[in-house]
């Protein structure tokens, strides 16, 4: 059988969120980002299907939230291919919602981010 690799869930943020902020605001934007990297790493499930067909995939999903981190839409904006693991992505945004809250220093009543999800078997 395949073992699973580590799952990759890295974070951007839409441009209007990496403005430019000042060395304590990028800290604590950063911070927040790892945490949402952390709670969607720790929820995200390979499909036992998937594994034993073999399917590997990459997605990327824009998020919206409000400010205590409840997703208020998703949107999948590259699909993996594979309907599995589309279908995969829908039951993670259960999974991991809410999200951690933004920090003070993001004052917008909702913000968009843009999650990398990969599925990779080695």
């Amino acid at each position: 059988m395949f073992a699973r690799k580590a799952l990759a869930v890295a974070l951007m943020t839409t441009a209007a969120l990496s403005a430019s902020f000042g060395v304590v605001k990028a800290a604590s934007v950063a911070d927040w980002q790892t945490a949402i990297a952390r709670t969607v790493a720790s929820k995200q499930v390979y499909p036992r299907s998937a594994m034993m067909r073999q399917l590997e995939g990459s997605a990327r999903v824009k998020v919206v939230m409000d400010r205590t981190g409840a997703i208020q839409s998703y949107e999948i904006l590259q699909p993996t291919g594979h309907n599995v693991l589309d279908s995969e992505i829908e039951r993670l945004m259960g999974r991991v919602n809410p999200l951690p809250k933004p920090p003070a220093e993001l004052s917008d009543d909702r913000l968009t981010i843009i999650l990398p999800l990969n599925w990779t078997l080695q």
